[in-house]
């Protein structure tokens, strides 16, 4: 990969009386607060080691500029479709900032000398941020790193060591500015259209969750149909108590304040192509949204409520139990290697088949496009 060192944008949260507030305001009053003085630019250009402390473990990873090239010679890999409409306004924030809030979050196999030194690097040296997020518990510490030997180091551990890396969150700010680059690059000069603004944070210093679903599917189809059809493509199990499921090919269902667990029939997995990933999202949709409740566009269809797996079961069993028409299905985190292996296939998840923790906040580094 071929980083490059940045000069951020970054709050001065002397003036910020909660980080949760300033954060989740960023995307709506960045030009207000720019202009009365709420952020500050780091002197020096440099790349930023990013932490992230929970109150289960420690994120680590690097933000940096990523060229461009990289993206279109396929070594920044998607995973889910791209909208135009959504494109289309990622653009018109992006002009109306003149900056970008939020690095697209990529993620790669884990590289044992990067980390260590990342690690090293943050143990030696004070934070230049270190705020706290009262609403998850979380707090966030930033140290640049602008020093020539330091930041040439990095570079040549990422171009030696990171060949491909696999977007996390942040598919639509990547193909927008990669739209950007191909349209605007030679026309409006003054803008930086040849870098993405990236967050790299290895798989291991990344959790994949579930993401879930409750259908409102009792309207049209009875009870008992509905059962009868699962009862040919899953094994059923009646369980005693809210569960997630413990493997793939494993789902777990709230169905009229009752918990079942199913797991796809042999047949029906005997039945996939071999050559391709087999994800519970995908035989989901296919067999119970489309072929028994006649949802054919799982992207569109009001009828569908996904639910981030950081909500938990309760997420998911308060809004199944506040219809009887309604059913919640529990799904297995998607594996990291299953991911990759999609990715390089050129191949999309279904819509919402993964939530990645941790997420990274708007507004507390912030690349601008060009000079004000």
């Amino acid at each position: 990969m071929r980083i490059k060192p940045f000069q951020a944008l970054y709050p001065n949260f002397d003036f910020v009386a909660s980080s949760d507030v300033f954060c989740e305001e960023a995307k709506n009053k960045y030009r207000e607060f720019r202009t009365s003085g709420f952020f500050e630019q780091t002197p020096d250009a440099a790349f930023y080691i990013y932490q992230i402390e929970t109150p289960q473990r420690t994120h680590t990873g690097l933000v940096t500029l990523n060229d461009v090239q990289d993206f279109f010679d396929g070594k920044i890999k998607k995973h889910e479709k791209t909208l135009s409409e959504k494109e289309q306004q990622q653009m018109q924030l992006f002009m109306r900032w003149n900056a970008i809030l939020k690095p697209v979050l990529l993620t790669h196999a884990p590289v044992p000398e990067i980390i260590r030194w990342l690690y090293a690097y943050a143990h030696a040296h004070k934070p230049m941020i270190e705020t706290f997020f009262e609403k998850d518990a979380q707090t966030h510490r930033i140290w640049p790193v602008n020093r020539t030997e330091d930041v040439q180091h990095l570079q040549a551990l990422f171009a030696r060591h990171v060949n491909d890396t696999y977007i996390a969150d942040g598919h639509h700010r990547t193909t927008t500015i990669a739209m950007l680059h191909e349209r605007r690059r030679d026309k409006s000069p003054e803008y930086d259209f040849d870098n993405l603004f990236v967050a790299f944070f290895a798989a291991d210093q990344l959790d994949i969750l579930d993401y879930n679903r409750v259908v409102e599917g009792l309207k049209d189809v009875s009870l008992t149909h509905f059962v009868v059809k699962l009862s040919k493509i899953f094994d059923l199990e009646v369980l005693p108590k809210p569960a997630k499921p413990s493997r793939k090919h494993e789902i777990t269902m709230c169905l009229q304040k009752e918990w079942f667990r199913l797991r796809w029939k042999k047949n029906v997995l005997a039945r996939q192509p071999k050559d391709h990933v087999t994800l519970d999202a995908t035989l989901l949709n296919e067999l119970v949204f489309s072929d028994i409740f006649g949802i054919h566009d799982v992207r569109t269809d009001t009828r569908i409520t996904y639910v981030e797996g950081a909500k938990g079961l309760d997420g998911v069993r308060r809004i199944a139990n506040a219809d009887d028409n309604c059913i919640g299905f529990v799904l297995f985190p998607v594996l990291f290697p299953d991911l990759m292996r999609m990715a390089d296939l050129g191949e999309s998840l279904p819509p919402k088949s993964t939530y990645f923790e941790p997420r990274l906040r708007s507004g507390i580094l912030v690349k601008t496009l060009k000079d004000d």
